[in-house]
């Protein structure tokens, strides 16, 4: 039986497919993860945002999208030039260094991205300076007197009851710090430009009732911060204090607040001011939750200051944690996603980290868990699987053999039933949870359909099935289902582990023309009226590569 969700599922597919041939293009998806700022070296929270939007672009591309996918460096503001200083390094020179260092990480971790921005360039700065006359032009920008709290580590201006005291173990109070981060503050006074963010919190709170905001904790923390009036923003610092940044076009005395710099980042990706049209606002940014704020309450009033439409959604996601801790240079618990890369493989660091991250609360990180988690699901489950069902003892002919729903029936039990039921609906499952971000759901059933398939192998006993001719037709349909299975899977777990999948789906000899969300959509497997649901999987001698798919890890 075909559930509704399914229905849905192939209505937007044909819509897609709708779509693409009437308009003789594809439809567009643009997804972002933050520009990483390059005061320090990348950790497992940059590397889970960019995974995020890599499985999320991936996944698109099976849907038939053309997709744009950035990420990149933020290059200016206070913290760089200090930590230029403190390096003994022209700022340029070091924002080079740790760009390439994050460009490396995602290169060692597969993160195909089609766009890789850095605030230092010139594309950049032509965007930023015509965002800032718009603004200017619309009359959201005056110059006034700003006195308050900055966090320089976080770069944001902090009002009154956003900082606390930091006491020493006596009680005595040390300094002031960010109520949100625990970094210091300190008192700023200066005349800088202002934009008019207070004009704007009912049009934000209209934006978020339309449910941009993913997981909905997030947009409860959201409409917290706009439940009272908003104060007007300053979106420059004076010259003399700032010289790494863009100048404020006509106004050498000031340089544009670092934040308004970078969350223009996604603009000159999409090749504003001329061409972002073609990508803006069908976008999905990804965010850290530290960032929410920037990216979900200035950005979108930003925009709508110059007549532009909010981003189409903002996906919010939590820390990691290790051992249950904050991660922190101090407690000597900070995870170095390139050691862990090489210890367990790109694939495998992705699979765990997609699989353990839950966007709405913090993750643990554990090596130990790490490799319960591996062993378990790739190699034990689906490389046995795999071996198994391609083992000469038992596939004697190396085929990807026909499917007998009659002879099914006899020998299936009610688990085999909902088992191949379950196959059928299987990506519509998946496809709901990657299309929601909610990556390690996709995963778990994916993983539970690889786990039933394991039991129903083992169940009828292929290798005892094998010696009797008798039993021919019951062993094919075995091999038949197991082998649809991993088919399925390995298409699925395309965007989630993309070299092991394309090694499970090169040893069931799936061509790379077949290997798109239609084929997963039509298990081969045929109904009580014998209809087909259209695999052409059948027949096909099976690669003899026997290579391990993922070696177990002690």
């Amino acid at each position: 039986m075909i559930c509704m969700l399914r229905q849905r599922f192939h209505l937007m597919l044909r819509s897609i497919r709708f779509i693409s041939e009437s308009q003789n293009v594809s439809p567009k998806y643009f997804v972002t993860t933050p520009i990483f700022y390059v005061n320090a070296a990348p950790h497992i929270g940059h590397l889970y945002s960019a995974l995020l939007a890599d499985a999320a672009s991936r996944w698109q591309r099976l849907l038939g999208c053309e997709v744009l996918f950035s990420t990149g460096t933020d290059e200016h503001g206070l913290k760089i030039q200090q930590a230029a200083k403190a390096a003994d390094k022209e700022p340029l020179s070091f924002c080079h260094e740790v760009s390439y260092t994050f460009k490396n990480l995602f290169q060692e971790a597969d993160i195909a991205y089609t766009d890789f921005i850095r605030t230092t360039e010139d594309r950049h700065r032509k965007a930023v300076e015509h965002f800032w006359k718009k603004l200017e032009k619309n009359g959201y920008l005056y110059k006034g007197n700003y006195e308050g709290w900055y966090s320089t580590q976080d770069e944001a201006f902090l009002s009154a009851d956003q900082v606390t005291d930091k006491t020493d173990p006596d009680g005595q109070t040390v300094n002031k710090v960010s109520l949100e981060s625990g970094h210091p503050v300190e008192w700023t006074k200066e005349e800088n430009y202002m934009f008019r963010l207070s004009e704007f919190r009912s049009r934000l709170l209209d934006w978020i009732n339309r449910g941009v905001i993913k997981p909905a904790k997030f947009e409860g923390i959201l409409r917290q911060l706009l439940v009272a009036d908003l104060s007007d923003l300053s979106v420059s610092r004076q010259r003399s204090r700032l010289q790494w940044g863009i100048p404020v076009p006509g106004d050498d005395t000031q340089t544009i607040y670092v934040w308004l710099d970078a969350l223009i980042n996604y603009l000159t990706v999409a090749g504003y001011p001329d061409s972002h049209a073609i990508w803006w606002p069908s976008t999905y940014h990804i965010v850290g939750q530290d960032i929410l704020k920037f990216h979900a309450v200035f950005w979108p009033a930003f925009l709508m200051a110059c007549n532009m439409e909010p981003p189409k959604g903002i996906l919010c996601h939590s820390h990691w944690l290790m051992n249950h801790e904050k991660m922190s240079k101090s407690k000597g618990n900070v995870i170095d996603p390139f050691d862990r890369i090489q210890r367990y493989t790109t694939d495998g660091f992705r699979y765990f980290l997609l699989k353990q991250g839950v966007p709405s609360t913090d993750s643990n990180y554990s090596d130990d868990k790490v490799i319960i988690y591996l062993n378990s699901d790739l190699s034990n489950s689906l490389g046995n699987l795999l071996n198994r069902s391609v083992s000469k003892s038992i596939n004697k002919s190396a085929q990807y053999p026909d499917f007998d729903y009659n002879v099914f029936v006899e020998t299936a039990s009610a688990d085999d039933l909902r088992m191949v039921e379950s196959l059928q609906q299987l990506s519509e499952q998946v496809g709901k949870h990657y299309e929601d971000f909610n990556f390690y759901k996709g995963i778990d059933c994916i993983m539970s359909q690889i786990r039933d398939t394991n039991r129903h192998f083992t169940t009828h006993q292929p290798w005892e099935l094998a010696k009797d001719p008798k039993q021919e037709r019951h062993l094919l349909n075995v091999l038949h289902v197991t082998l649809e299975t991993l088919c399925v899977c390995g298409i699925l777990l395309q965007p989630i582990i993309p070299t092991i999948a394309g090694n499970l789906l090169n040893r069931l000899s799936v061509g790379t023309q077949d290997r798109g969300l239609k084929e997963a959509c039509s298990p081969g497997l045929v109904n009580s009226n014998n209809d087909k649901s259209g695999s052409t999987r059948p027949g096909r001698l099976l690669s003899n590569d026997n290579a391990i798919l993922f070696e177990r890890l002690s």
